[in-house]
């Protein structure tokens, strides 16, 4: 049964999720009370009054993010928007090997990895760039979420590949455990950092990235929040580096990237 909720608790709630998480729900009250009157229930409270007072007291990270998981949606799949990958490959990755020829290091983050299959995709493709180079070089890619949910199962890296993985990859990069359930390789699992980050906190990561994925996550962000993070994400890419989003998002006219391809953007 859907509970109600009171305006004074409505802003209660949506005022700290924005101000700690960035994600702006002020519009979307049935959406709130639809998909949180089944936590309330399950947790033995008969009113959101008592459950916003308590969550808003305790602050309990566990609580917190059982309320964001219902809120918002970790939903990700292995080749998405594969015109990025497509420029990934032919025109970040070959600059940045002939630019890194004698560190043999590269600096990738994929920020809001949610369930895994993005920072896990990107390290196919590099392993596929540098064929037997890829040994001596460092691809390690930060994988961040601010979902401990998401990054079980991300570390787990248990999926149903999709027919759109090449089948040279499902052999080279999967294991298969039963139909069409594969398990990612111990290199490609091992190539990829997990690590929980809260993209409103400041960028304070010991090094500078080449490219930074952040797809399909501002979607839940306001203009300014957005903008804020831009600038975040800017000052922690390098000079030539890379920011891609999806193709829903856009950035603001005045962010300072220089779009470069579609939802593919570069610090000049």
């Amino acid at each position: 049964m859907i509970q109600t909720i009171s305006d004074e608790d409505f802003r209660k709630l949506t005022t700290f999720i924005k101000s700690h998480y960035g994600i702006t729900l002020q519009e979307k009250r049935q959406l709130v009370t639809s998909r949180l009157s089944s936590l309330l229930s399950e947790q033995g409270y008969t009113s959101f009054s008592q459950f916003v007072t308590q969550l808003l007291k305790e602050k309990d990270p566990q609580k917190i993010e059982q309320v964001l998981n219902r809120l918002t949606t970790n939903y990700t799949f292995f080749m998405r928007e594969p015109e990025h990958f497509e420029f990934f490959t032919k025109v970040i990755l070959p600059e940045l090997v002939r630019k890194y020829q004698k560190k043999k290091s590269l600096a990738i983050w994929s920020a809001g990895c949610s369930s895994g299959e993005e920072p896990y995709n990107l390290s196919m493709y590099i392993k596929d760039f540098l064929g037997p180079q890829a040994n001596q070089w460092d691809t390690r890619i930060l994988a961040t979420d601010i979902s401990q949910k998401a990054l079980t199962t991300a570390k787990k890296g248990i999926y149903e590949v999709p027919d759109t993985v090449p089948e040279s990859w499902r052999k080279r990069y999967f294991k298969q455990i039963e139909g069409s359930r594969y398990a990612v390789s111990p290199e490609i699992r091992n190539n990829v950092i997990f690590q929980t980050f809260n993209l409103m906190d400041p960028i304070k990561f010991r090094t500078k990235f080449d490219v930074i994925f952040c797809r399909n996550v501002m979607i839940y962000f306001d203009q300014p929040t957005k903008d804020a993070l831009v600038r975040r994400f800017y000052d922690a890419t390098v000079p030539g580096g890379y920011l891609m989003i999806s193709h829903s998002e856009n950035l603001s006219k005045d962010a300072p990237y220089v779009t470069v391809a579609p939802s593919t953007f570069q610090k000049k």
